[in-house]
C-alpha cells in the first residue's frame, strides 16, 4: 500500500513538474489554465464558414423586409424619404455584393467547380451575383424625390425592387438549402476551418472591425425610420 501511494503522488509531481516546465518564466499553473480557458472560449465563439454566410442572409433578409415596405408605399402612393432607399441599397453594395458574395466567389464557387459538384447551382448563382449589381445600380439611380414625384420613375423603381425580390429569395433559400451544407463534402476539416479564418481577417480588413454588426446596425435603423423595427407589429391579431 505505501508503494502505491509512493507511486502516485510521484506521477501527481510529474505531472505538475512538467507543466510547469512548459509555463513563461514567472508563471503559474492557475494563471495558465485560465489562458488556456480563454483560448478555449475564442475557439468556441468563432463562427463556422457556412454559419456565417447564413447569418449573413440574415442582413439581406432585412433588406428584402425594407425593399418590400417601399414597394408597398409606392403602389399605394405613399411618400416616404427615398434616401431610405438609397441607404438599404448602399447596405447591399458594401456587404452583401462587395464582400458576402465576394466570399462565395473566391472560397466557395471554385472548390465546387474544382470537385464537379453543383456546377450547374454554382453557375446560376454567380449570373444572378452579376445580375443583381445590375440591378443594385438601377436601384440606387432611381432612389431620388423626382424619381418618386413622377409615375414613370416610381413605376421603374418598383419594377427593380419587384425583380430583386423575385431573385434573391430563391437564391439565398437554395444557398443556404443547398449549397452550404454540402460545402463539408468538398473541403477537408483543416481547410474549411482555415476558410473561416480568412473570411474573419477579410471582414476585419474591410470593415475596420465586425462588418455584421455594422450592417446589422445600418438595417435597423432604417426600419426605425420607416416604422417597420418593431417585430410585435408583424404578429397577427
Amino acid at each position: 500500500m505505501e508503494l502505491e501511494q509512493d507511486r502516485r503522488n510521484f506521477l501527481r509531481m510529474s505531472t505538475v513538474v512538467g507543466a510547469g516546465m512548459l509555463l513563461p518564466q514567472g508563471g503559474s499553473l492557475a494563471a495558465w489554465g485560465r489562458s488556456q480557458e480563454k483560448a478555449q472560449e475564442e475557439k468556441d465563439e468563432e463562427v463556422p464558414a457556412t454559419e456565417d454566410l447564413m447569418r449573413e442572409h440574415g442582413v439581406l433578409d432585412r433588406v428584402l423586409l425594407i425593399y418590400e415596405e417601399v414597394a408597398r408605399r409606392i403602389a399605394e402612393k405613399n411618400m416616404f424619404d427615398p434616401k431610405l432607399v438609397a441607404k438599404s441599397a448602399q447596405v447591399v453594395r458594401d456587404f452583401i455584393e462587395n464582400y458576402h458574395e465576394k466570399d462565395e466567389e473566391e472560397f466557395l464557387f471554385p472548390r465546387f467547380e474544382k470537385a464537379g459538384k453543383l456546377v450547374d447551382l454554382v453557375t446560376v448563382l454567380r449570373e444572378q451575383h452579376i445580375a443583381g449589381r445590375r440591378v443594385t445600380d438601377a436601384i440606387e439611380g432611381l432612389a431620388t424625390l423626382s424619381s418618386l414625384k413622377s409615375e414613370p420613375g416610381r413605376r421603374r423603381l418598383l419594377q427593380n425592387i419587384h425583380t430583386f425580390l423575385r431573385m434573391y429569395r430563391p437564391h439565398a433559400a437554395r444557398e443556404d438549402t443547398v449549397l452550404f451544407p454540402a460545402f463539408r463534402s468538398v473541403v477537408s476539416p483543416q481547410e474549411y476551418d482555415a476558410i473561416g479564418e480568412e473570411m474573419e481577417k477579410k471582414e476585419q480588413q474591410l470593415f475596420a472591425g465586425d462588418g455584421f454588426e455594422k450592417a446589422i446596425d445600418q438595417v435597423a435603423k432604417i426600419e426605425k425610420a420607416l416604422g417597420i423595427y418593431d417585430l410585435a407589429k408583424f404578429t397577427p391579431r
